[in-house]
Order: structure tokens, then C-alpha cells, then sequence
């Protein structure tokens, strides 16, 4: 449905609930926010396939910013707050914005570079007008020429550059289904009387698309502002929110509060518990499914929308470990030279018969994303296998393989092995430098209590791993790390650990 049309039959309903405090924004405030901005852009000359580009953290008006270049056949771009400047000034710069929304709550913001117009939400700073007095300026009605636009956004980064995924702008009549509308349908039967919990920032792929999309069915959207795993619980139970996303991460924290703590809050209002981003633990999600009962669904994708492989409960029961079949593309399993594996030999994933797309700019990433055969399949660089009944399982990044004595590892085994153990809050497994080896198998891990670290505890999880695996796919080592560099959406940041290890002549990666 339309938003002007869903604020018209139920002006008063939340259509945003901010956990924290609160605060809640209806359809109605929410049609009329971003039909202002909207005019407001409009106004300074930004038309049907130009572009903005936001820097906000969970605030109230972000969805209203994003329905605002929704509804006006722009193409927008949510800016990660945690990037430094010169990683913002690339995104702005590479997106081609005419337009940027701040948060003054965000330092980086500060030092973002001149575009044509720059808004700063909550207080402003030289070279900002202020958002709240420009948009207060403009009616709250809608263009008269409305048209849906699309996001464009940036991969998070773990391997490299951010590359910027470039959809088709289609510039349909507003209300037009788009893809995710249909599927998240058809899985999960979402309706006006839902409630959606989005406990990660919402300038994420996945987070901004469901909730925007929830919309559309006219739910309710409900914000956590900064994930902890009680607070996350207590907003089921407050909220009585039937559907939610999730990343494993989330899962391993949840699952390692107290029991006490776990049960003290009613989650049985759950209707879909949905989970993507990574790789879960086998032994993490059958705790979770114990826990919550089958309303557990795992997704496969990418920002690059090529694909969508997705199973329930039930079929990952019956195959465990599996992230499921595609419902959005068609799998194909390659070698390096582009021939296709038989099931069970991981090989490269790529997909076929699905929506294309394109890196903004970079025609050479866009072109390493294509098979070698030219077959118009594609792959967003994840090693995995296909069963005999045609079920994908992921190994890990390609980028992330390691070579030792000319064995290739695949270290998310070791990391899945790992994250359970009750002494880790959390672990990166990664290839360094080995004099005879080539590459050794290195763990670095982020312990419950940093009082733990030391000797003991590496031999400790370098046993438990061998217990579990094949030692050749075992660290060698373990550092110990106060935290590690995560991204807010449970994306691991497994480059700069690994950079530090390799100062000179490291593997090459994407």
C-alpha cells in the first residue's frame, strides 16, 4: 500500500516506537515528515533519479528521511555512523549526493564534504541549516508528480572499499510491490496488526528494507536504539512484537544471559524470528529454536539483491546447518575457471536468473562479480555447496580463505566452533604469515571477562577446537582482544584485524 494511504485510514497508529524512550511517531506524522521533505528537496531542484545521502543514528525521523527520497523517484544512500571522515567523504562523493542529512549527535557528520544542500537533525554546525526549521517551511502534502525511488547502498566494507549497489530506478506510481513486499508475504504473513522489532541501526540493508516494507502492510515498527540482549527481550514482551530480525551474534548474547534472566520475559507473541548477515552456529541455533519454538527463519542475501535463498525451521531441522534454498536466483557452484561443481564440493556461489546489478563506479568490481563463462551469473563471494536436495550451505568468504602447506581452510569452522565455548563473547579466525607454512591459523578472541585471558584459556580453546575439528583447521594461536571491531549489524571487520598481522605484502582481497 501506499504511505499516504495507510496515514489516511489509520492517522493516530504508531507506525514508529522508539524502545528507548518511548517516543512514538504515527502514520500521520510520518506522511506528513517526509511529504515535507520531500517538498523541501524538491524545492531545491532535486528531481527523479538524483540522489541523497544520510548519516543518522536510530532516530525518530530517519524513516521518515527515507520515505521522503522514496516517494520522490530519488535514489538514497543510509550512511553508516560508524565510518571516519574519509570513508563518508568517499560514499557522498561517489553517490553523486545533492543533498545530505546529518544527526548532530554524529562527530563525523561534522567534517562531511559540500554538496548543495546539507540539513543537520537536532542542532546544526557551520556550513548545516537547521533540518527541523527548513522542513517546517514546506505544506505537508505530497508531490504532485510522486514516483518510487530506491535505495542505493554501500556494502559494509569487511573486504575493502564500501561498493555501492546500483538498482534499476523504476519510477513506478507510488504503493507499486516491489520484490521484498512479495516474498516477505508469502513467508511470513505480515498484516497491519504486526509488530516489527528492529534491534540493529536501521542504515543497514536489511533493517531500512523490512521496516520500510512493514510499512507498506501497515505495522508498527519498533526501534531499538542500541542493541543489549535484555533490553531486546524486554521489547518483545513490552511490545508484543510478532516479528523480528536478528543477526547470530544477537542469538549468542541472548543466549548467554543467565536462565533466570532468559525467562523472566514472555517472547511467545513471536510469530517470525527472522535471521541473516552470517553464518549461524548449528549448536546456537538449535538452543534458539529449543528456546523460541520453529518461528526461526534464516535468509541468505546481499544488498546486491541477486538472490534469496531462505528456509524455516522445520527444513533446517531436517538439514542442519543449511542457510536454504533460493527462491530469487538459481545456484551454481563453480571452480575458479567457472565449471560447475557437483553436490557437496564447495566452490564459489553464484546465481543465475536473477535481478541484475552493478557497483556504482567501479566497473571492474562489477565485472569480477560475473561468472568467467559470461553466463549473466553472478556472485556476492561466499564459498559454499549444494546437497542432493538442493540445499546451500556456506563455507565462508573467498576472500577469507587461508592457504597453509597448500591446504585450503575455511576459517568460519573454526569460528562457529569457537563462539560457544562459554568463556567467548566473540572471535575472528583469520590466515598470518608462516614461514614454512605460508599462512597459519590465527584466533583472536574477545573473552567473556579480559581477567581470563592469557596462557591458560589459549590452551584451553585451542583443545576445545581440536576436540571438535581437524587440527590443520584449528588455530595455532590466540590473541585476546577487549573488543572486536564489529559492525553494528554483526558484519565482523575481519580485515582490520587482519591487516594488522600482515604489514607488508599481504593477500590480496576484494
Amino acid at each position: 500500500m501506499h504511505l499516504g494511504q495507510i496515514a489516511a485510514q489509520t492517522p493516530d497508529k504508531p507506525a514508529v516506537i522508539m524502545a528507548g524512550s518511548g517516543r512514538t511517531v504515527t502514520f500521520r506524522e510520518l506522511n506528513e515528515e517526509s511529504n515535507r521533505l520531500a517538498q523541501l528537496l524538491h524545492a531545491e531542484g532535486l528531481r527523479p533519479g538524483d540522489h541523497i545521502a544520510f548519516m543518522l543514528e536510530n532516530h525518530p525521523h530517519f524513516l521518515a528521511v527515507a520515505w521522503a527520497a522514496q516517494r520522490s523517484g530519488l535514489y538514497y544512500t543510509a550512511v553508516s555512523t560508524r565510518l571516519q571522515p574519509e570513508e563518508l567523504a568517499y560514499i557522498v562523493d561517489n553517490c553523486g549526493a545533492k543533498a545530505f542529512i546529518a544527526d548532530a549527535s554524529v562527530e563525523t557528520a561534522r567534517s562531511a564534504p559540500d554538496v548543495p544542500l546539507r540539513l543537520m537533525l537536532g542542532g546544526t554546525t557551520p556550513g548545516y541549516d537547521s533540518y527541523e526549521e527548513r522542513v517546517a517551511q514546506h505544506p505537508p502534502t505530497p508531490l504532485e508528480d510522486e514516483c518510487e525511488g530506491v535505495d542505493m547502498l554501500y556494502s559494509s566494507g569487511t573486504t575493502g572499499r564500501p561498493k555501492g549497489v546500483k538498482p534499476t530506478l523504476t519510477k513506478g506510481p507510488m504503493g507499486s510491490q516491489n520484490i521484498l513486499y512479495g516474498l516477505l508475504s508469502l513467508l511470513f504473513q505480515p498484516d497491519a496488526d504486526s509488530v516489527y522489532l528492529s534491534p540493529a541501526p536501521l542504515y543497514h540493508a536489511a533493517p531500512l528494507r523490512y521496516s520500510m516494507t512493514l510499512h507498506r502492510f501497515g505495522a508498527t515498527v519498533v526501534v531499538v536504539d542500541k542493541f543489549d540482549p535484555e533490553q531486546a527481550l524486554a521489547a518483545i514482551e513490552k511490545y508484543r512484537v510478532t516479528h523480528s530480525q536478528w543477526v547470530p551474534t544477537m542469538f549468542i548474547r541472548m543466549l548467554k544471559l543467565p536462565d533466570e534472566t532468559r525467562a523472566r520475559y514472555d517472547t511467545s507473541s513471536l510469530k517470525a524470528a527472522v535471521h541473516a548477515a552470517a553464518p549461524c552456529p548449528v549448536p546456537i541455533k538449535e538452543r534458539m529454536i529449543d528456546w523460541w519454538g520453529p518461528v526461526l527463519h534464516e535468509y541468505y542475501a546481499g544488498t546486491e539483491g541477486n538472490c534469496f535463498v531462505y528456509t524455516n525451521a522445520e527444513d533446517w531441522l531436517a538439514h542442519r546447518g543449511t542457510v536454504g534454498r533460493p527462491l530469487l536466483g538459481e545456484v551454481h557452484v563453480c571452480d575458479e575457471e567457472g565449471r560447475e561443481l557437483p553436490p557437496g564440493t564447495p566452490g564459489t556461489l553464484y546465481f543465475g536468473n536473477g535481478p541484475s546489478f552493478e557497483y556504482h563506479g567501479d566497473e571492474a568490481k562489477t565485472a569480477a562479480s560475473r561468472d568467467p563463462e559470461g553466463r549473466g551469473w553472478t556472485t556476492l563471494g561466499d564459498i559454499g555447496y549444494v546437497d542432493e536436495d538442493g540445499f546451500i550451505y556456506l563455507t565462508d568468504r573467498r576472500s577469507y580463505m587461508i592457504i597453509s602447506g597448500g591446504v585450503n581452510v575455511y576459517p568460519q569452522e573454526a569460528e562457529n566452533v569457537l563462539a560457544v565455548h562459554p568463556q567467548v563473547a566473540d572471535v575472528a579466525v583469520f590466515g598470518v604469515p608462516d614461514a614454512e607454512m605460508g599462512e597459519a591459523v590465527k584466533a583472536v578472541v574477545q573473552p567473556l571477562s579480559m581477567d581470563d585471558a592469557g596462557p591458560a584459556l589459549e590452551a584451553e580453546l585451542i583443545a576445545y577446537c581440536r576436540d571438535r575439528l581437524a587440527h590443520y583447521k584449528c588455530p595455532r594461536s590466540v590473541d585476546f582482544r577487549a573488543e572486536l571491531p564489529r559492525h553494528p549489524t554483526g558484519k565482523l571487520y575481519k580485515r582490520l584485524l587482519r591487516d594488522e598481522y600482515w604489514p607488508t605484502n599481504r593477500p590480496a582481497t576484494t
